[in-house]
């Protein structure tokens, strides 16, 4: 991976700490675009078209949240909530609205790149591979996140499509829920909090499944993970 190829929008109002970030990305040889409000962020990821997006929460007019609800209209461009706010509602929310990962601030540089560069890697691979699958008598098109049954669209929020996004590249293996876990919410996200798992899993199936009570698409594994059955 050459960082040169690779864009970054950063959405932050706060000047020291953007310009710290801008540091930062250059001298690791990325090319940055700085929008100061959540209303600028917004137009840049339309015009730059990133590879990877920076978003502090606390912006002034349009805040963080309604920038990756933005965003997540056009693009599914990789998003990194960079935020002060520890309040698990205020994380929960950003994963539900299709950010990708969160670090609280104070951060420091090497896991800020480090989770850069883990998203680049991942954005990399799913753009290399087949974005449609078909489960069932439902096929889904990962990339455009765009779902269809026998009777018609069917809706799957952010964290339901990059649930399947993550058994679909796996598809036909087991995939362990602490991995599933980290992948889907992030490495700062505890591996062992599997409820919140089970949870989206059991919508999931309301949705792909016959008889969700008897899954033959997305099966568990017990005492493993998941496994999806896609042809």
């Amino acid at each position: 991976m050459t960082e040169s190829m690779f864009r970054v929008l950063v959405v932050e109002d706060d000047p020291a700490i953007r310009d710290v970030l801008r540091t930062l990305l250059e001298t690791q040889r990325f090319r940055v675009v700085l929008a100061e409000t959540g209303e600028r962020g917004c137009l840049d990821a339309r015009t730059h078209r990133p590879d990877v997006v920076l978003v502090d929460l606390g912006l002034p007019g349009r805040d963080g949240q309604a920038v990756i609800r933005d965003i997540r209209t056009h693009s599914t461009v990789p998003v990194i909530v960079l935020s002060a706010r520890t309040a698990e509602s205020e994380k929960v929310a950003a994963f539900e609205h299709g950010a990708d990962d969160y670090v609280t601030k104070p951060f420091s540089a090497g896991e800020l790149l480090a989770r850069v560069r883990a998203a680049l890697r991942r954005s990399v691979r799913t753009a290399e591979q087949s974005e449609t699958v078909v489960l069932g008598e439902m096929t889904v098109d990962l990339a455009r996140r765009e779902a269809r049954g026998p009777g018609g669209p069917v809706h799957f929020t952010p964290l339901e499509y990059r649930i399947l996004a993550c058994l679909a590249r796996n598809r036909g293996l087991v995939v362990k829920q602490d991995a599933l876990i980290r992948e889907v919410w992030g490495a700062a996200h505890a591996p062992d909090d599997t409820r919140g798992l089970r949870a989206y899993v059991k919508m999931i199936r309301q949705k792909i499944e016959p008889d969700p009570r008897r899954p033959q698409v997305l099966v568990t594994e017990v005492g493993l993970g998941y496994r999806l059955r896609a042809e």
